[in-house]
């Protein structure tokens, strides 16, 4: 067997540290996301949880402004590939009457989305916080079927049409997707891009 000269084994011993990083890296993100399944209580956004994933998002950091019933609302810097409940648990976690159930946690954060955490008002009502006009831009990524029936050209059921093709899709970063769902045309698409923001 010949005998490896002095940079072989240089070569060598960097290429043999450099496989026991990423094994260890990929070790401690497994354990991970394993430990933020096992204590996350069902329905609420731990703090700190990591989200499922099945691999690593590529791309720019996502800017999202999380507002209603968290302990932090405030503007945040997510990185890509980040799911609500990422924005939730970063904004302080959702406070004790927030309705989680009414958004998707799920849903994948589009730069410049507003994550709208709704409550319980008086009387069990929902309470949108930031739903103060009518005519304020709808957030894309929670808006209810409600929300999507009150805009000129969309009835109850193209707003659940909407709904279900983002749920799909887990998320929309752009209005302009929305021209997959069926029964929207050109000048329903303009009335949409008029009141929805990403």
């Amino acid at each position: 067997m010949p005998e490896l000269s002095r940079a072989q084994v240089v070569v060598y011993a960097a290429v043999a540290i450099a496989l026991l990083l990423v094994g260890a890296r990929a070790l401690r993100a497994e354990q991970g996301t394993e430990a933020s399944f096992a204590t996350a209580a069902p329905g609420a956004a731990a703090p700190g949880a990591g989200s499922f994933s099945l691999g690593d998002e590529g791309g720019a950091d996502v800017v999202v402004d999380v507002t209603g019933a968290v302990r932090r609302p405030g503007v945040y810097r997510m990185p890509a590939g980040s799911r609500v409940n990422d924005a939730v648990a970063r904004a302080g976690g959702a406070e004790p009457r927030a309705l989680l159930e009414a958004i998707n946690l799920a849903a994948r954060l589009a730069d410049g989305q507003q994550v709208v955490v709704p409550s319980r008002g008086p009387g069990g009502a929902v309470a949108v916080a930031g739903a103060a006009s009518e005519d304020a831009p709808i957030s894309l990524g929670t808006a209810t079927v409600e929300q999507l029936d009150t805009i000129e050209g969309i009835g109850p059921v193209t707003a659940a049409d909407i709904v279900e093709f983002r749920d799909e899709h887990g998320g929309l970063a752009s209005v302009d997707q929305l021209d997959q769902v069926s029964g929207i045309g050109p000048a329903t698409m303009e009335a949409l891009r008029n009141r929805l923001q990403p």
